[in-house]
């Protein structure tokens, strides 16, 4: 475990960059808040971090109270880690890049990875009320929890239940929504967004 570097400065910005300012740790996070990976499912999803660096900030996130780590029961008995109450704080944190840096993104390069439940978090600002939502895309499908306090904020994969609503777009919409050049409101309007379910969230969505 790396000994913690510290900005030495008494602020809370600085101290805060102290605990997540190293690369990766955000992005780690923005994993985990799908509930618990294993170091593997960490490791595909994160596309160009070494398996040295990944562990370090793992070490690192667990020592800091961000995360903690535990073996799965029988069959599984894999480890897995998950972030801590501490560690879900920070969902708002990465919103808020996230907002901040949709207009960085531009057109995809050819070297870009790309994860469907990347457009988690951008979908999860542009959302209100409370629900499970689901999500097709060219790239897979996910679903997001609106509202939720505690536990995931988003998953891989169809929603576990039948979701409140269920959107299916391609990637161009997700795309421009992601660089906040399209709202969600007139992508449904416009039908560059097909919304079904019955859900409060569904309606919203259609009547907007």
């Amino acid at each position: 475990m790396s000994p913690r570097r510290s900005y030495d400065q008494y602020c809370s910005a600085a101290r805060a960059l102290d605990v997540v300012g190293d690369r990766w740790t955000l992005l780690i996070v923005r994993e985990l808040l799908s509930g618990p990976r294993r170091y593997t499912d960490l490791h595909a999803d994160l596309p160009g971090v070494s398996t040295d660096v990944l562990a370090s900030r793992l070490k690192d996130m667990e020592r800091d109270g961000l995360t903690t780590r535990r073996r799965l029961p029988p069959p599984g008995a894999a480890f897995v880690y998950e972030l801590t109450a501490r560690g879900r704080e920070l969902l708002p944190v990465l919103q808020a890049l996230g907002a901040w840096g949709g207009p960085e993104l531009g057109a995809r390069r050819p070297t870009d990875a790309v994860r469907a439940h990347w457009f988690a978090l951008p979908l999860l600002r542009a959302l209100e009320g409370e629900g499970l939502v689901e999500v097709r895309l060219e790239e897979g499908d996910f679903h997001v929890y609106v509202g939720a306090q505690d536990g995931p904020a988003y998953g891989e994969g169809p929603a576990p239940r039948e979701p409140d609503a269920r959107l299916v777009l391609d990637s161009e919409v997700w795309g421009a929504v992601g660089r906040g050049e399209l709202s969600l409101a007139d992508a449904v309007r416009d039908g560059r967004i097909e919304v079904t379910g019955e859900g409060a969230i569904a309606k919203v969505l259609r009547e907007a």
